[in-house]
């Protein structure tokens, strides 16, 4: 079995981590990775030990790399293709449409691919349309939630092609110096509420800021930690700066030491308007540390019932409120520690990355063998 994954590699959050861990989690001689720019990706590949290629695409969307593409397949006798990312499932699509690679072609949908250019104006919306249509023609799909699979049917695509397939992490602890709360001159009668998060729209960081403008009269010892980088990094410190609670909110920038961040936090939050399944999640359940999400993608896969952490609905800053305050209420009567517990519980005995690297794995191998049985048939 030989197998390419194709992402951009400019990808520095979940998406990154999410196709790394299963990399070197899998038999690295089947495995190779594609990058199309020397980004965070293909450094980070090399530091892990993974295979990787850099096919150096000379601007965004120069198609002399479709060239090079075709070769690497054809010489290497590559079984499939496997893409992550709406650049890299536009070019999966002019690779099976023109350069008739006998490959098999496989996605994995890491997110809802209408709110992948949310913020990018008409283009944005040019480059919707065009993701819309090239991951209609791809040969199987792996859904990262239930969610997520009954959006592809939506969409028009055959249930018996769509296999689902839970994210999972290492839940050993990872080998990072602790961060203590003095550190960031905080003490530790401070509710930190941590949000780890692209600074991207789609992430719903004005969400989270009403809400902490909301509760700061109630609970003045709250402070919030915005982790994460992104375009919208000035417009979300202005915001801050405008409603007044910059005493209460901490941009830390990107972070490689997010398990340090997570275990001197009282609460981690999720305000995404989409995501597919948030690996930040299996993170902060690593960690032990409650968490409050929006409804979205397979959240509620892993949070089904209030012992194990809130599930609010979208763009609802009054029910992030309710939530915070809650938590808030069960810190102070030693309780909420205990929900951090419960997610670490669940989420460790059912989204583990060997239970996650099997099923991929196993997926492949019947993507390959019902290949065979169609060409001797």
């Amino acid at each position: 079995m030989k197998v390419l994954h194709l992402n951009a590699g400019n990808e520095t959050g979940g998406g990154m981590f999410h196709i790394l861990s299963l990399l070197k989690e899998l038999n690295t001689d089947e495995m190779v990775l594609g990058v199309f720019e020397q980004g965070p990706m293909y450094h980070e590949a090399k530091q892990l030990g993974i295979n990787v290629i850099c096919f150096e695409q000379e601007s965004r969307f120069h198609l002399t790399i479709l060239k090079k593409l075709s070769a690497f397949i054809k010489a290497e006798g590559i079984d499939i293709v496997h893409t992550h990312g709406a650049r890299a499932n536009l070019y999966g699509f002019l690779l099976k449409k023109f350069a008739k690679c006998e490959c098999k072609w496989i996605t994995t949908i890491h997110s809802d691919p209408r709110d992948d250019f949310l913020g990018y104006g008409f283009i944005g919306k040019i480059y919707t349309r065009l993701h819309l249509f090239s991951i209609k023609t791809m040969d199987h799909y792996f859904a990262i939630s239930t969610r997520f699979k009954e959006m592809l049917q939506h969409f028009g695509i055959k249930q018996s092609i769509i296999t689902t397939i839970y994210n999972g992490i290492n839940f050993d602890t990872p080998a990072f110096a602790p961060i203590t709360r003095e550190q960031l001159g905080l003490t530790k009668k401070d509710f930190v509420i941590i949000m780890i998060a692209r600074l991207h729209p789609v992430k719903g960081h004005f969400i989270a800021f009403r809400a902490i403008t909301n509760i700061v009269q109630s609970i003045p010892n709250v402070h919030l930690l915005v982790v994460g980088d992104g375009p919208m990094e000035d417009e979300l410190k202005q915001s801050v700066k405008k409603m007044k609670i910059s005493e209460h909110v901490t941009f830390t920038g990107y972070q490689e030491n997010i398990h340090g961040y997570l275990s001197m936090s009282d609460l981690m939050i999720l305000t995404s308007h989409s995501e597919s399944f948030p690996l930040v999640i299996l993170e902060a359940a690593r960690a032990q540390v409650p968490v409050i999400s929006t409804d979205v993608g397979g959240v509620k896969d892993l949070i089904t019932e209030p012992k194990l952490g809130w599930v609010i609905p979208q763009k609802d800053p009054i029910a992030l409120e309710k939530a915070m305050k809650e938590a808030y209420t069960l810190k102070g009567e030693g309780v909420l520690p205990f929900i951090g517990i419960n997610l670490y519980e669940k989420a460790s005995a059912e989204f583990s990355l060997q239970q996650f690297s099997d099923s991929v794995y196993k997926a492949y191998e019947k993507i390959i063998n019902q290949k065979q049985v169609m060409k001797s048939t």
